[in-house]
């Protein structure tokens, strides 16, 4: 069985037993968080597509980390201005292994 679920703005297509990186979610590396905004359960036979979510159904995840991806260097440059500006980024993660999912009614 899979699952779409949206969290952070993105759209993840996960499995029992996968594990995905997203944006930080508030929750400490051991916990068991649900993520409800369940967009599309399926499996070999029966597809359910929500309008927009599918109601009742959820994916049951743990924890693992909470990371940092990787280093995003911008570097803006005028041309015979001497300017310059250098500015980095690393996005907070949350490593997630789904545990479950439960389809909706």
């Amino acid at each position: 069985m899979y699952a779409v679920v949206k969290t952070g703005g993105k759209q993840y297509k996960v499995a029992s037993g996968d594990v995905i990186r997203v944006e930080k979610l508030e929750a400490d590396a051991g916990a068991t968080i649900e993520l409800d905004q369940v967009l599309m359960v399926g499996d070999e036979t029966k597809v359910t597509v929500g309008v927009p979510i599918v109601a009742g159904a959820k994916v049951a995840a743990e924890v693992l980390e909470q990371a940092k991806g990787p280093k995003v260097i911008t570097f803006k440059k005028r041309r015979r201005k001497n300017s310059r500006r250098t500015r980095g980024h690393r996005q907070q993660l949350t490593v997630l292994r789904v545990t479950g999912i439960t389809a909706g009614a």
